[in-house]
């Protein structure tokens, strides 16, 4: 019967990373929510956006792309980015410019990386968040933690079972049984993440209620201006972008597929 210890294993594992995503996704809506009880949010910036729908990343998007619309900056489709006026307006682009460095050119990955990683977007990440409309970080890592360890355990109950059923010495008809048993822990590991997916697809990770709520407010921008343009770059990021070799540019030079 040692096969009852491997399913008692099982369920164990289950039980244990399934209880805590669930806490951690509840927590993840509650707290936010809770932060956000005051007044309604002031306007929010094109940056404050872009981060609630995509992250510190696309606000990095978004300041190339203003950039480049702006010719402050040149984004080549083989994915490099030449400076054309060294004045930034803000933060995040003199960010840009100086990762770019003292001559004036640099690949874009590693430029996209230096301004997602600026002072300024954290400064950006931590207002919304006081705010109540972002996740905090924390809660985002627990988040991803849990998820992983439900599929581990996910994956552990596989293993498990295949070796209970091919234990040697087990009499015709065994592994019927021994399957149906361990089905029961794998579906509730598989019906957690199944859940957790729908609760929070297709929302951003980055935005709390709070803040997918904004998103979900948004008027659809108008094509054609450079201002409904960065609002489209924002809320969807560079998918938005009708321009092939821009999109291409700021995916490190890789073709890129139209926008259907």
């Amino acid at each position: 019967m040692l096969w009852v210890l491997l399913l008692l294993v099982a369920w164990g594992a289950a039980a244990v990373t399934c209880v805590r995503l669930c806490l951690v996704t509840a927590g993840a809506a509650v707290r936010p929510a809770d932060a956000a009880e005051g007044p309604s949010p002031r306007e929010l910036s094109l940056y404050e956006t872009a981060f609630l729908a995509g992250g510190p990343h696309r606000v990095a998007d978004l300041a190339l792309v203003s950039m480049h619309l702006r010719r402050r900056l040149l984004l080549a489709h083989t994915g490099w980015a030449t400076v054309v006026d060294p004045e930034g307006r803000d933060e995040v682009e003199r960010t840009v410019i100086r990762a770019i460095g003292p001559e004036g050119q640099s690949r874009i990955a590693p430029v996209r990386a230096a301004a997602a990683a600026a002072d300024a977007v954290h400064a950006l990440a931590d207002r919304l968040v006081a705010a109540g409309l972002a996740v905090p970080h924390g809660t985002r890592t627990a988040l991803r933690s849990a998820v992983r360890a439900v599929r581990g355990a996910a994956v552990l109950v596989v293993v498990l079972a295949a070796a209970a059923m091919l234990m040697p010495g087990q009499e015709m008809g065994y592994a019927g049984p021994v399957a149906a048993w361990f089905g029961l822990p794998l579906v509730l590991t598989l019906g957690c993440l199944a859940i957790a997916r729908v609760e929070n697809h297709p929302y951003s990770p980055w935005a709390s209620p709070s803040g997918q709520r904004w998103l979900d407010s948004l008027p659809a921008p108008v094509r054609g201006a450079d201002r409904d343009l960065l609002a489209a770059v924002a809320v969807r990021g560079v998918d938005a972008l009708q321009d092939p070799e821009l999109r291409a540019a700021l995916r490190g030079g890789r073709p890129a597929h139209p926008v259907r």
